[in-house]
């Protein structure tokens, strides 16, 4: 092959891929077989099989079992909002992390006490095996589940104190910044950054799709100065939606 030459397997697929975009091969329509692709291109099986494996890869084609490989429905993306700024009075936080300003979502919680990872040690600058409450949330608007979020709060801030359940108590829901306020902790600064990656098996089952769905993973972190109060992982499809920052300009 020369320099600079695609291989023939992702040429056949980018010739697919054009005819998915461009409608010829519309949504539910059966993907030309292995057989079909390897007489139409004059490539091999190996090159065929490969070129379909891109697609589905891609989110493009879906296989169903026993029937083929079909083109999947790609519905507009919807954005998820991310802002500096929250409306006066509205104290829910899942107005701010909520696919569409015009949709009301509800939000299942479940929070229990555990112990900081690695990772979320290094982002709560505690050590490894220190106390956390561990918070699980699924986010729903009326088309079903868009958004999984798992949360973590150092114990030794909240411990004893009536924010340590964040769904519970006096400032139950109110989010981090009003909760933490409640124990003269002002935050001021939020650090966010965005990833993608597959879908993990629970996350997969929660939110619907295959094996190897492609996620958003927000990794949040919340502080007061330089003092880290919470952190978070944000997980949404990345296929239904997009990250839609709003961000001041001083």
């Amino acid at each position: 092959m020369p320099v600079g030459e695609q291989p023939a397997y992702l040429r056949v697929a980018e010739d697919l891929r054009r005819q998915i975009r461009e409608g010829a091969l519309p949504p539910h329509t059966r993907l030309p077989s292995q057989a079909d692709i390897r007489a139409a291109y004059g490539v091999s099986d190996t090159v065929a099989l490969e070129a379909r494996r891109v697609l589905m890869a891609e989110g493009l084609v879906e296989g169903r079992s026993g029937s083929g490989t079909y083109v999947r429905e790609r519905p507009e993306p919807r954005r998820v909002h991310r802002s500096a700024h929250r409306p006066a009075g509205e104290c829910s936080p899942f107005r701010q992390e909520q696919a569409d300003e015009r949709v009301r979502g509800v939000w299942e919680a479940r929070s229990e006490r555990g112990t900081a990872g690695p990772t979320v040690a290094r982002r709560l600058a505690v050590e490894a095996g220190d106390a956390v409450m561990c918070t699980r949330y699924v986010y729903r608007v009326a088309d079903g589940p868009m958004m999984l979020s798992t949360s973590w709060e150092p114990l030794r801030l909240t411990g004893r104190t009536p924010v340590v359940l964040p769904e519970e108590g006096p400032l139950a829901g109110r989010g981090v910044v009003e909760r933490m306020a409640g124990i003269d902790l002002v935050v001021d600064n939020v650090e966010e950054e965005v990833g993608a990656r597959p879908g993990q098996v629970d996350e997969v089952e929660a939110l619907g799709g295959r094996p190897g769905r492609l996620m958003i993973v927000i990794s949040r972190t919340f502080r007061a100065g330089s003092l880290p109060v919470e952190t978070a992982d944000l997980v949404v499809p990345a296929d239904r939606y997009r990250i839609a920052y709003h961000l001041p300009v001083r």
